[in-house]
């Protein structure tokens, strides 16, 4: 069953980008970002392989996918800021957001806070819906914003990459991917971690003395 959705899900993000060249790319991750259940780890890589063939620039699929995920984001976080938690989970259902998925974004965003819209990028889920919480917190827009188109670049630059480095396997991207989700989490974790360690412990500590 898996696979038939997979199957469906890429033909249609195939037809859609051949057929609207830059635009399907935004709008295909805009519709991700904003709780529809397209994955990226299609979108990004067919239009990576895309540049192999000549037909995309590799810097507009990343910079368009990323705005298409700030769009979407925007969508959402506005629906989360103004309608608030008892409007989703009443009209949720109609937009593919049901209770698990919410409640998993809402305990991953009162968690890890603020930085949580940059790193859940890489996470499956939580990517998607991570929004929604933020705008029920009512994060500072800026902020929200600033999270999520870095953490958006960041994320379309890898997937685009390993579709030109994949070529005409990039299908295989969207199934490794569902595996290694967790993984690839914990490593940026870590990294941002060490960064604001060495940013701001480091430095307060060398004021010090």
């Amino acid at each position: 069953m898996i696979k038939v959705v997979l199957a469906w899900l890429a033909s249609l993000v195939i037809k859609v980008i051949s057929g609207s060249g830059y635009l399907g790319i935004t709008g295909l991750m805009a519709l991700e970002s904003a709780c529809v259940p397209i994955p990226s780890e299609i979108i990004m890589p067919f239009a990576g392989y895309l540049v192999t063939t000549g037909r995309f620039s590799f810097l507009w699929v990343v910079v368009l996918g990323a705005i298409g995920n700030l769009i979407g984001s925007i969508i959402a976080y506005v629906v989360g800021f103004y309608g608030g938690r008892a409007f989703i989970i009443k009209y949720g259902k109609y937009i593919f957001i049901n209770q698990e998925e919410m409640d998993g974004a809402d305990r991953f965003f009162k968690k890890y806070g603020n930085l949580s819209v940059f790193f859940s990028r890489l996470l499956p889920i939580v990517r998607t819906f991570i929004s929604l919480p933020a705008g029920i917190a009512k994060m500072p827009f800026w902020k929200f914003s600033f999270y999520t188109f870095v953490g958006s670049l960041f994320w379309s630059a890898i997937l685009a990459y390993l579709g030109v480095f994949l070529g005409n396997k990039w299908q295989t991207v969207e199934l490794y991917f569902k595996k290694f989700d967790w993984l690839i989490a914990a490593i940026l974790i870590i990294g941002i971690i060490y960064f604001i360690y060495k940013k701001f412990f480091l430095r307060t500590s060398a004021s010090k003395n």
